[in-house]
């Protein structure tokens, strides 16, 4: 199984429109951070984790020619603004997209997205398939089984996910025991961390490395990162060395 990490950023990406810090203005290919996103690659398929407002460039960036299903781990605009560029693969393909969620994120789509979901359908809008969600494991068309994981992005659900040895978490704040005992012993982990400082609703590095050290993941990433953390170099320098920042464009293999 193959893991791309389609963005590492925040909600507002890296570099920030109008930011004149050292690291929006950092020339380091590694420190340009599109929104969060992960694609997982396997026997010839692609599920993609979150469409936000990149998933164009982003699908253009990794030359995707083919996409099976996008799971959503909640319903902020970063996450799944870029839903409608699902056009492309509906007319390559000629099929609806698989869409996994849960019914508070259905129902932000209905919201945003309400052309989509018409009865009244307008011609070459997007065609998606929901698949509603809860916290169990489901299976994805390809048989994958993923197991999800709900941690608390200040008082809001958020799903991570979890397939075979490798886990994914973005936009967590808070993880219960019970939430936490399904991530511990993965391969492969990557988790948000913000920044140094204490956040409303998201980890910041303290935070961050605490989960990690308490799940014990083999090599663990950090993602959805600020421009005020710092680069991508600076930012490694203050990680353990089983903890590595990770960039747009990074890819892993794990065994399954």
């Amino acid at each position: 199984m193959k893991i791309t990490v389609l963005g590492s950023g925040t909600s507002q990406g890296v570099p920030i429109i109008a930011c004149e810090c050292h690291v929006c203005k950092s020339t380091d290919l590694k420190d340009k951070r599109l929104r969060s996103s992960i694609m997982i690659s396997h026997e010839g398929q692609n599920f993609v984790v979150d469409a936000g407002p990149d998933f164009r460039q982003q699908m253009l960036r990794e030359n995707v020619k083919t996409l099976s299903a996008i799971l959503f781990t909640h319903e902020h605009k970063d996450h799944l603004a870029g839903l409608d560029d699902v056009r492309a693969f509906n007319y390559k393909e000629q099929r609806d997209m698989e869409v996994f969620c849960s019914f508070r994120v259905e129902k932000a789509l209905h919201q945003e997205f309400h052309y989509v979901f018409s009865a009244e359908r307008y011609p070459g809008v997007p065609s998606v398939n929901i698949n509603r969600i809860e916290n169990e494991a489901f299976l994805l068309p390809n048989g994958l089984e993923v197991l999800p994981i709900e941690v608390l992005h200040y008082k809001l659900p958020v799903f991570g996910f979890r397939i075979g040895d490798f886990t994914y978490i973005t936009d967590a704040k808070t993880v219960s025991s019970e939430e936490r005992n399904k991530v511990r012993d993965s391969k492969v982990l990557i988790v948000n961390a913000l920044h140094q400082s204490p956040h409303l609703s998201h980890f910041n590095l303290e935070e961050a490395l605490a989960f990690i050290e308490d799940v014990k993941p083999e090599t663990a990433y950090l993602t959805h990162i600020s421009h005020q953390f710092g680069t991508h170099e600076e930012i490694q320098k203050l990680l353990p060395p089983n903890v590595f920042a990770a960039y747009d464009g990074m890819t892993l293999t794990i065994d399954l």
